[in-house]
Parts: structure tokens; sequence; C-alpha cells
């Protein structure tokens, strides 16, 4: 009985939740706060509701993060309680000096400590024979398939019986006839599809029936016949779709907990909990509940705790909370609600702690929360949300990963980054706009190409410096206008920018490879484009981009706020609840054109490479190819590397967000600003800072330079010797240039061969 006496104190605690935590805004100390802000104990010091429940001691005596825990209801005491239980358990079994065997013909396999047998993992197939006055029976994790009828029934001193992870799947009418002093029973983790009526009629002493992770589809009032005592079931986890109509707890009178969480009910009528006045705790989480009815929960004005999240529900009618006037914790997490009245929690006076988790809001606004006087934890989806109750001491989340309540860049690092890797970005790709028309010896409508590049990639690092811009301008105060910024013009523009720049260098460097493809793979076939015919592909790579970054602005309807999802504006929309136009599209941006340009880019450069080294290998005339071959892979890997290096973690995000995975929002930010300027920054590196024509410039800019401080020096030394050091990197458009100069006069593999040959052995 001491296990009851242990039960009924977290009983009264958690029926007296909601007056222990009924305080005023100043926490009883009597010091006056402003709206949004809470005292530090009993010093004359406030901070604001962000600075509490952080994990910093911001007061400097720790009373922000005292009463942090959100205690209310019953789920944590609970838990306190099994975790003390199976604690206090073990050790009864474990410390064999404790006790001494008191019962007869024990089987080998099992333990025995006084008046109380462990036959866990044993291999049993029946039930044992022990001593009549054993109290406690432990057979976990055997081999029962079923319970027969009377196979307890000598046991009648019988007080706890488990029979979790057993292979039962039919339980007799009368298999637990005579356990009438048996006050708490496991079943769960066994194959149980259907329980007979009246099967417990003997347990009038029960207090817990655990029968959770079975396959039960119906029960029934009559099902619980004879549980006058019972006070906790739990039937989590099986296969229920419907509760019966009326009178679920005609035969449970004293039942305070009842938990239904993982089933597939899919609504609740207004009968099933009519006879349930004494219920504390309801658990409906994890089912298929779309609509809830007006009465659905009248009848219950003990309940301390509801739980509904994770359901289907799409809206609530105006007064189904208003006769749980007792309700300390309400849970309506994770359901696709898209409107909540204004007056919805308007008679839950007593209420600490609100879930509305996973929801978005669309006219969320504080007349909604100002009822709640004794709310001391709220919980959203978003942590901009968190304004509209400052009353609220701890309100959930602190931040989305990306920003905080203090400022748009959460992360010290992030905001200092972001200007790092925008100057970077910037002044790379600016540098190579302004010295490109200077290279003489190149390809000019090559140069026009990258130019174009650079200017797609210029367009990345702008928009990291307006982000930079608006965290500074609302640097300790973002949450005062989180709401106006996501939802604003500017970050509308920005975010079509950021789309803008990412798709035509995309799109740009796709183009690029294709054209090294074809001059390299095959050279005799005169398909490198012309001026007019380069002039419109970029031109059409950049309407392209144009139409994809700005079509969401177009159709609000569609595509809802969809560069407006997080503080720094862009769309990568990877939260695992969204399934609107704005996820489609995004999946079919990134999922789509990206993923296909990527696999193209991958494909092209390894047929580039199988190509040159082919060809290599005929001409045997050729010199040192094996290192050749490996200048050539390392420059193909470092481009390829890069673009993987960008887009993969993309892919991947998408892909899990598709598979309803969870992505924290920290990840987001890290994409944004260190992963997706990648290619970005690099581009300029890659495609002109380590090209031979652009090395040959800054060589003659260098020498005319010495020449101009050395009047006497010999003409004869230019460009002698730098040339033999820049081989390593050998360029990629040099190979593809030389091989489309000499097309028209070669007409055979062997020529291709020598042209190679000859361009390879150019500076050795």
């Amino acid at each position: 009985m001491a296990s009851r006496s242990f039960f009924c104190i977290f009983l009264a605690i958690g029926a007296n939740a909601p007056y222990a935590t009924s305080r005023t805004h100043d926490f009883g100390f009597g010091l006056p706060c402003a709206l949004g802000y809470f005292p530090c104990g009993n010093i004359t010091k406030c901070l604001p509701q962000a600075l509490h429940c952080n994990g910093i001691d911001d007061c400097g005596n720790q009373a922000d993060e005292d009463n942090c825990g959100d205690n209310n209801g019953w789920s944590e005491q609970l838990d306190k309680y099994y975790a003390l239980y199976h604690e206090t358990f073990s050790r009864s079994v474990f410390e064999v000096e404790t006790y001494e065997c008191l019962l007869d013909s024990v089987p080998a396999e099992c333990l025995c400590h006084g008046l109380e047998l462990v036959c866990d993992d044993a291999n049993l197939h029946n039930v044992p024979s022990v001593s009549s006055d054993v109290t406690m029976m432990s057979l976990k994790w055997n081999l029962l398939r079923s319970l027969v009828a009377d196979g307890f029934k000598k046991y009648q001193d019988l007080k706890n019986l488990y029979l979790q992870n057993n292979k039962i799947s039919t339980v007799s009418l009368h298999a637990f006839r005579g356990l009438y002093n048996l006050t708490k029973l496991y079943l769960s983790h066994n194959n149980i599809t259907f329980l007979e009526t009246h099967v417990f009629e003997d347990l009038h002493k029960l207090e817990w029936l655990i029968i959770n992770d079975n396959k039960i589809k119906s029960i029934s009032p009559l099902t619980f016949y004879g549980l006058k005592s019972l006070i906790l079931l739990v039937l989590m986890n099986n296969s229920l779709t419907h509760l019966p109509d009326k009178h679920l707890c005609q035969h449970m009178p004293r039942l305070n907990w009842l938990d239904f969480e993982g089933n597939q009910i899919h609504d609740l009528r207004n009968g099933s909990f009519i006879t349930c006045r004494h219920l504390t705790v309801l658990v409906l989480r994890r089912n298929n509940i779309s609509s809830l009815k007006e009465n659905s929960f009248s009848t219950l004005q003990r309940l301390v705790e509801l739980d509904l999240a994770s359901n289907k529900i799409e809206s609530f009618p105006a007064y189904v909370f208003k006769d749980l006037k007792e309700l300390s914790q309400l849970n309506l997490s994770y359901n696709p609600i898209q409107k909540i009245h204004a007056d919805q929690f308007d008679y839950l006076i007593k209420l600490n702690s609100l879930s509305l988790d996973g929801i978005e809001i669309t006219n969320i606004q504080r007349r909604m929360f100002i009822p709640l006087r004794n709310l001391s934890h709220i919980y959203f989806k978003k942590f901009q949300y968190c304004g509209y109750a400052p009353h609220v001491r701890c309100c959930k989340p602190n931040t989305d990963g990306i920003s905080s309540f203090e400022n748009l860049l959460a992360s010290i690092i992030q905001r200092v980054f972001v200007w790092v890797v925008s100057a970077v970005t910037c002044f790379g790709n600016i540098f190579v706009i302004c010295t490109r028309p200077y290279i003489q010896s190149e390809n000019k409508l090559h140069a026009l190409s990258i130019m174009s590049l650079c200017c797609a990639d210029c367009l990345m690092g702008i928009y990291l410096f307006v982000i930079g811009v608006f965290d500074l301008k609302y640097r300790g105060e973002y949450n005062k206008h989180a709401r106006l910024w996501i939802e604003s013009v500017h970050c509308q523009l920005v975010g079509s920018l950021a789309i803008l720049s990412t798709e035509v260098s995309v799109l740009l460097l796709t183009y690029l490879t294709l054209e090294k493809y074809i001059c390299i793979v095959y050279p005799f076939r005169f398909m490198r484009p012309g001026k007019y015919k380069t002039i419109s592909i970029l031109g059409l790579i950049w309407i392209i981009g144009f139409v994809v970054a700005f079509t969401p602005l177009i159709n609000k309807d569609f595509f809802q706020n969809y560069y407006g999802t997080n503080g720094v504006c862009f769309p990568l929309h990877s939260e695992q609840s969204e399934n609107t136009g704005a996820q489609i599209y995004s999946v079919v941006i990134f999922l789509g054109v990206n993923l296909v340009a990527f696999i193209i880019i991958v494909f092209s450069y390894g047929s580039m490479f199988y190509s040159v080294h082919k060809t290599a290998i005929t001409a045997m005339e050729i010199q040192n190819h094996v290192k050749k071959e490996m200048t050539l892979a390392k420059r193909f890997f470092f481009i390829v590397f890069t673009d993987a290096l960008c887009w993969i973690p993309i892919f991947i995000l998408k892909l899990l967000s598709l598979l309803q995975v969870e992505i924290p929002g920290s990840i987001t930010s890290w994409v944004v600003i260190f992963i997706l300027p990648i290619n970005s920054a690099l581009n300029p590196i890659l495609y002109t800072l380590t090209t031979r024509p652009f090395k040959e410039m800054i060589n003659q800019a260098w020498h005319n330079y010495k020449q101009r401080r050395s009047p006497g020096s010999k003409s004869s030394q230019k460009m002698c010797g730098p040339s033999f050091i820049w081989v390593e990197m050998w360029p990629i458009e040099d190979i593809s240039s030389e091989l489309t100069k000499s097309a028209p006069y070669r007409d055979s593999l062997e020529g291709s061969v020598n042209t190679l040959s000859a361009r390879l052995d150019l500076h050795t």
C-alpha cells in the first residue's frame, strides 16, 4: 500500500497545482514591473521575458532561472513516480541480502525475495506454480502466448502482476479470476487484439491497468466492469478507432488518469466521457481526431490536464473549453489549426501551461491570452509570437535557430561571418568583373559568360550585406519588429535577390560546363555557340532566374509568405509541418532544377576527364602524361567538390523535410550564411584567378612595372619561367579553347591527339 500512498500524494499535488502556481505578475514580492518584464526574486530588478529561463543567470541570484520547469498537470509527477518505483523495485530484486525467500517450489530460472517472485527473461511458456501467498509476480520477457482461465486463481494475495513483453494474444474471460487484492496489472507490449467483457470483474482493488502497445481494436464500458478502484488506465499505442458512444467510465467511478495516446481514434462523441466526472488527466495525442463537438468535454469539470496534440483538428468550437474551469495544462500542438477564436481560452481561468507549438496562428492577437492571468508557461511555433503574451514569464521558443528575441541573427558567429562572407563574395566578383575586359588572350564570349556568372554571384554578397544591415538596425529589440520584417517588402525583395543569384548561378555553371564538355569530348562537331547564340542563352538564363525568383510575389494565395518563413528571408522551407504551395515550389527548385543541374555538372566533368585520359594514353609521345592528368583531375575535383559542398547539404535537408524529419532552425542559418555562398565566393577563384590568361595578364603587368622601374632591363626576359610554375593549375577553358581553334584544321582522332599533345607540352 506504500505505492498507493505515494501515488495519492502526487494526486493531491496535481489537483492543487493551479492554486500553488497562481501568482501575481510580481511573483508575490510586491515589485512592480512593466508589461513584458519580470522581477529577479525579491531584489529591485526586472528583466524582460526573453532573459527568463534562457539558461543564463542574468539576475545574478539565479532567480530568473528558478521555477522554469513546467510541472503543471500530472505528467512530470507520474514520470517521477515511475522512476522512483522502478528504482525501489530494482533494489528489492537485486539486493539479495535484503530479503529471504519465503515461497515454496520456486523454479530454478526465477529469483525469490520474501514473497516476491521474479521470472524475467526465463523462457517460460506458462505461469509458474509457487506458494499461494506470493504478493508480487514478474513474468516479463517470456514466451507466454495466452492467459488461460483460472491461471492465477490461487494467488489471491497477489498485488502486483507484470506480464510485459510476452507474446500474449488471447486473454480468457476468467484469466484474472480470484485476484481480489491485485492493485497493479501490466499487460504492455503483447499481441492482445480483444478483451472480453467482464474480464476484470474480480479486480475490485486494481488501481493501475497498463495495456499499452498491443493491438486492441475496440472497447466497451463492460470491458472494465468491476474496476471500481481503478485510478489509472493506459491504452497507448493500440488500434482503437473510436470510443464508446456513452458511459465509458460507468464501471470506473474513481478513474483519474485516462491515456489513449497513439491510437486511431477519429472523432469524440458527446457522451463518451459523460460518466468520467472524476477524471483529472485525459491524453488523446497522436490520434486521427479531425473535429470536436461543442460538448465533448462538458462533464470533465475536474480535468487538470488535456492533451490533444498531433491530431488533425482544423478548428475548435468557440466554447469547447468553457466547462474546464480547473484545467491547468492544455496541449493543442501540431494540429493543422488555421484560426483560433479570440475568446477561445477565456474560460480557462486556472490555466498554467498552454502549448500551441507547431501551429501557424494566422490571426494571432494579444486579446487571446489576456484572460489567462495565471499562465506561467506558453509554447509557440515561432518565437515571434511571444510578443503577443508579454505577461507570461516562460515563453518558448526563445529562438528559431536563426533569430532570437534580441537579434535577427541569434549567434555572434553568424553576425560576424555574414559581413565577412558578404565582403569576400562582393570583392572577388567585382574584381573579376573589372579585370576580365583587360585579359587580351581570352575568348571574349567565354569572358562574357564568366562576367555574367560574377554578376549573379555578386547578388549573393549583396543579399548577405542587406541581412547584415537589418541585423544592425534591429539589434537588441528584434522581436518588436520581427512580424513586420518578415512580412515587409524589403524581406520579400531581398529573398528574391538570393533566389535570383542562386538560380542564375546554377544555370550559368551548367551552361559553362556543357560548353567545355562539348569542346573537349566532341572537338570537331562545330557545336560551340557563336556570339549571338551565346548572348541569347545568357539572356534566357537571366529571364528564367527572374521568373523563378519573383513568381512567388505574384500569387500570394498560392505561395503565402514564401520568403517570410524566417528572419533571413531565404525560402528553404524545411519545416516538417508544411504542405503548401510554397513547399511544393521549393521542392521543385531545390530537388528538381538544382539537383538535375548538379548531376549534369558531375557527369560532364567525369566525361571530360575520361576523354582527356583516353587521348593522353593514345598519344604515347606526350611526356609525363600521368602528372598532367593528375593536374586536370585536381582541377576537376575542386570544381565538382565546391558544387557538392554547396548543394548536397541542401538536397539532404529538402529530402529530410519531405520525409517529415524535424530539422533544427539553426541548420538553416548555417546553410544560408556559410554553405550557400560557397560557390559565389569561390567561383571567381576557380573560373578566373587561377586561369592562364589571368595569370599572364598579372605577369605582364608585373613585367611592365619592373621595366618602368629598370629602364635597362632586357625585353627578352619577358614571360620566362612563371608559366612553368602555373602549369599545375591548368584551366579547362584553355584546353577547350585550343581544341576549338584547331577543329577546322583537323579531320581525325590523330589530329585531336596531336593538338592536345602540343597544348599540354607547350610550357614544359
